[in-house]
């Protein structure tokens, strides 16, 4: 016969075994609601600093990124681009990859920026830590306007039609492994000549009309474009 002590520990077990589940199922709808998205590696162009991406910077912040989630790399554009840059940035991403936890970040270049970023994917591991990778605006097969500083300046040279870093991105596969590629460029681009430079065979390549080369960085439909991008 069962009296009624022992019978109060038998129930508060019940109990106890009936509320369980919810409160696991709960925990697992907010782990799978969490947002699955890679931290963002903001990579500026020649001459430039990581003040550019404030406009952007903002509009990410307002489709809910924080920012820890945002890294912008500063970097002196006056280096080669496969000999010093590309290392370094490499480290950086690691690091942002250390802080975060992220196992892949997306990169978002401008201008010179998007040599640098390429060549660490495709030549310094970065197939294996980069989701998406963005360029706005860059020499992607060279520029005729860089042969004004190209005399004295490695970056320079780099960025020439037909040099060692041009013809190395441009060999084979221009957007390799599983990142996802995706260009921005304009038909009025003071800098980047010509105007079809900037397109890269497997990315997402998207005219933005008519800017001056800057421009890119404060358009709004060219951060709507990025923002689409990045979530894809």
């Amino acid at each position: 016969m069962v009296t009624a002590r022992q019978k109060l520990p038998a129930l508060l077990t019940l109990c106890l075994a009936l509320l369980a589940p919810p409160a696991a199922q709960a925990a697992v709808h907010t782990a799978d609601s969490a947002p699955a998205r890679n931290p963002v590696v903001f990579v500026h162009g020649y001459n430039a600093d990581p003040g550019v991406w404030g406009a952007l910077r903002e509009d990410l912040r307002a489709a809910g990124y924080t920012d820890a989630e945002l890294f912008s790399w500063g970097y002196d554009t006056h280096q080669s681009v496969n000999e010093v840059l590309s290392g370094r940035l490499a480290s950086y991403v690691e690091e942002v990859r250390r802080q975060t936890g992220a196992a892949r970040v997306d990169l978002v270049a401008h201008s010179f920026g998007s040599l640098v970023s390429r060549w660490y994917v495709k030549f310094g591991g970065g197939t294996a830590t980069v989701g998406h990778w963005v360029s706005l605006a860059g020499p992607n097969h060279g520029t005729s306007t860089a042969w004004a500083c190209a005399l004295w300046d490695q970056a320079c040279r780099d960025m020439t039609p037909n040099s060692y870093v041009q013809k190395n991105l441009a060999a084979g596969d221009e957007t390799p492994g599983a990142v996802k590629y995706a260009t921005f460029w304009s038909n009025c681009d003071e800098v980047i000549n010509p105007d079809g430079s900037v397109p890269l065979t497997g990315a997402l390549n998207t005219g933005v009309g008519c800017l001056a080369h800057n421009d890119l960085l404060g358009d709004e439909p060219t951060s709507a474009g990025v923002r689409a991008f990045l979530a894809s």
